[in-house]
């Protein structure tokens, strides 16, 4: 593994008020975002977005993945609700640091790495 890397992207180029995303070997497997849409004080300001969560679909691997993000959505300073808005995507409710949300939840993926990446091979 490569170190990875959590960077804001430029201004210029988020739709919306702020992104963050981490950059590793294996975007794929591993890729993690956060966007903040909207100004902290209105209700699912940000949405978090994992990308194996598109392709785990059995369980126990989907539900632990998808319990482990949820905890570590809400584990985030700042993060007063969480939810589920599709597949791949969370939102939120908070003021949390883009830069810790996106930390969070790739420390919870990489934990579920190995399995996933076992999973995928055998799609």
């Amino acid at each position: 593994m490569t170190k990875d890397r959590v960077v804001r992207l430029p201004d210029d180029e988020v739709d919306g008020l702020q992104e963050w995303v981490r950059e590793t070997d294996d975007d794929d497997l591993r890729g993690v975002g956060a966007l903040q849409m909207r100004p902290a004080n209105d209700r699912w300001s940000w949405q978090v977005f994992v990308a194996v969560a598109e392709f785990l679909r059995d369980e126990p691997l989907e539900g632990e993945m998808r319990l482990a993000v949820g905890h570590a959505i809400g584990s985030v300073a700042g993060v007063t609700e969480v939810a589920e808005e599709d597949r791949e995507v969370w939102i939120l409710s908070g003021d949390p640091s883009g830069e810790e949300l996106v930390r969070s939840v790739g420390g919870a993926i990489d934990r579920l790495a190995a399995r996933a990446r076992d999973y995928l091979e055998q799609l």
